[in-house]
């Protein structure tokens, strides 16, 4: 080459602009992209880049496409190869990434929890969230080392504007991941739900870390912080926080000590969330008082459809105050108060009301005493005709609340779910419950455990299969019965048919039994086929001997039925050792008989 094409090509080099640059890049990568594809994969590479323009690659609608064209400025071309070209390189660093972890790629729902992600981890996925544009979901729960270096990714979250919804459960986030992700909120402006549940770095008065941060007109829709350990210090953030969340839907602060002062700084805030619909504040230690305080700031959140008050063990009394203004939620849908230590008075109180509840769909006051006493009363001013769930067990009921639920079966048309576990006077009983249901019942959901049922019990449920009126059923528990007799079983599965539909099946022991599943194993055996829904059978403390459990096992394998029963008993290595030591002193014995004779 002479001196004068040396020349021009070191002023072509020169003329290059920053743009060319750029592109040459990308086309370095992707070649170094196909480099490290097999050969014979390179030999069929233009089938294959068809495949990958039309699965796993981010979607990108055509209007969008035709408005990037239509608003170029003359002169100005765009290389749709070399873009295709990055997007494909990106989307597959997001896929070795994500695959690497052992998930599934997903364009617009990124799930990492329980991934053991580390901080390197973290800051790989900041570097590829420009390949994720299309993302709504992102969920990174469960990570314990994502606390500490959350900076590092939400610093890149203005790529995810469409970011929807957000979880870091249980990631150990500290004061400074909160400040970084209060910062980060105007990046993710469409953000709707945010649950830092089981963080204890949120409390400890961290929380207004994140809550200075937050602008007026949030579109934050449901923000859950169970068990986060909140202060009053982080109460008093929260109700602050709540006068620029208008839009809040959901509140769940289960699982949080609130004192009766923090109780009255958070419900002093109500008010600017006219469009809350769910409150949940179970385990949250609320004494009557703060029932009562709750029951007044009811009339600011006339929208609200659920409550969770559950698992609040001082609130006993509380309802006789709540109850007034609970008349006032002429949408709420459902109410939960299990294990509240309910007193007659309370249940009394609710009695008042509960004709103005005209959209309750669930009531739960299971695990309370007292709720049997009073259960006739509560029955006859339920909307009983849309009640949907209606958990009983555990409330002591007598042989006269039985007769009135019996008499009430006929009016729960739209029942899907009935537990009356832990009640014994079902035993004995249970033809009264079943004989009333209409042939078009809804029933999914049918928990019979610890109800000393006996074998005519069991034939009632047969006989009820038969008659088609349990089609819908997905789960039945009739667990810790053992009183049922060999012939209720295997009359049971002779009819399993009618149960096409089940999933989950519970006939287990109490653990200080142990019978033999021999005399109705085969009528099960044979009953499996046809359960085609089936996905898990529970046979805990039933004595099943090798041959018996893997014949069994065999079956639910083909069907992918979880199988939960007590595992084969293996000999002590002290009852070993006593076998081989009788074992070698009777041989030994034996030779020297053999040596006199």
């Amino acid at each position: 080459m002479d001196s004068t094409e040396a020349t021009k090509g070191k002023e072509s080099v020169q003329k290059r602009s920053p743009l060319d640059l750029i592109m040459n890049q990308l086309r370095r990568k992707a070649s170094f992209t196909e480099r490290k594809k097999p050969a014979v994969g390179r030999l069929f590479r233009p089938s294959e880049s068809r495949d990958k323009r039309n699965v796993g690659i981010p979607e990108v609608k055509e209007s969008e496409a035709s408005e990037g064209k239509e608003n170029n400025e003359p002169g100005k071309e765009i290389n749709d190869t070399d873009d295709e070209a990055g997007s494909v390189v990106g989307w597959g660093r997001v896929k070795q990434f994500v695959q690497k972890l052992g998930k599934t790629p997903h364009s617009q729902n990124l799930s990492l929890s329980h991934c053991d992600m580390t901080a390197t981890d973290v800051v790989d996925l900041a570097t590829l969230l420009p390949f994720l544009a299309q993302l709504e979901v992102m969920d990174l729960s469960w990570n314990d080392l994502v606390g500490g270096s959350l900076k590092a990714l939400t610093i890149h979250l203005q790529h995810v504007g469409k970011l929807r919804v957000l979880k870091l459960c249980s990631c150990r986030l500290t004061n400074q991941d909160l400040t970084a992700l209060g910062e980060a909120l105007d990046c993710i402006p469409l953000i709707e739900v945010l649950d830092l549940s089981w963080n204890v770095g949120v409390g400890a008065g961290n929380f207004r870390h994140f809550t200075e941060h937050l602008q007026a007109e949030s579109t934050l829709k449901e923000l859950r912080l169970v068990d986060c350990q909140l202060s009053e210090t982080d109460i008093t953030a929260l109700s602050e926080a709540l006068r620029m969340l208008s839009s809040l839907e959901e509140l769940d602060l289960s699982n949080n000590k609130l004192s009766i002062k923090g109780m009255e700084n958070f419900t002093s805030s109500l008010g600017s969330t006219p469009q809350l619909k769910t409150l949940k504040l179970s385990m949250c230690g609320l004494s009557k008082d703060s029932i009562s305080i709750l029951g007044q700031a009811l009339r600011s959140v006339p929208a609200l459809e659920h409550i969770n008050l559950s698992c609040n063990k001082e609130a006993g009394g509380g309802l006789t105050m709540l109850s007034t203004n609970l008349a006032l939620l002429t949408h709420l849908r459902s109410l939960d108060m299990h294990l509240c230590c309910l007193s007659k008075e309370d249940v009394l109180a609710l009695v008042q009301v509960a004709s103005s509840l005209k959209e309750l769909r669930e009531l739960d006051l299971s695990s309370n005493k007292n709720v049997g006493e009073t259960l006739q009363n509560l029955l006859q001013t339920l909307p009983l005709s849309q009640i949907t769930k209606l958990p009983l067990n555990n409330c002591a009921l007598s042989t006269h609340a039985c007769h009135a639920l019996a008499t009430a079966m006929q009016m729960l048309k739209q029942l899907e779910s009935l537990n009356l576990s832990w009640n014994k006077c079902v035993g004995e009983n249970l033809k009264q419950f079943l004989e009333p249901l209409p042939p078009d019942c809804k029933l999914q959901d049918l928990r019979l455990s610890s109800c000393n049922l006996t074998t005519e019990d069991v034939l009632q449920l047969e006989s009820a299969c038969q008659r088609g009126v349990l089609s819908h059923l997905k789960q039945l528990d009739l667990s810790y019965n053992g009183s049922v007799g060999d012939g209720g079983w295997m009359s049971l599965f002779g009819k399993a048919a009618a149960l096409k539909g089940l999933e989950e099946l519970d006939v287990s022991l109490r653990p200080s039994a142990s019978l033999s599943v021999s005399p109705w194993l085969p009528a099960l055996l044979e009953a499996l086929p046809q359960l085609s829904s089936l996905t898990h059978l529970s046979l805990q403390h039933w004595a099943l001997s090798s041959a018996e459990r893997e014949k069994l096992e065999k079956i639910l394998r083909k069907k992918n039925v979880i199988l939960e029963c007590d595992r084969l008993a293996m000999p002590k290595a002290a009852d070993i050792m006593a076998a081989c030591d009788i074992s070698k002193h009777w041989t030994h014995g034996h030779k020297g008989c053999n040596q006199k004779h």
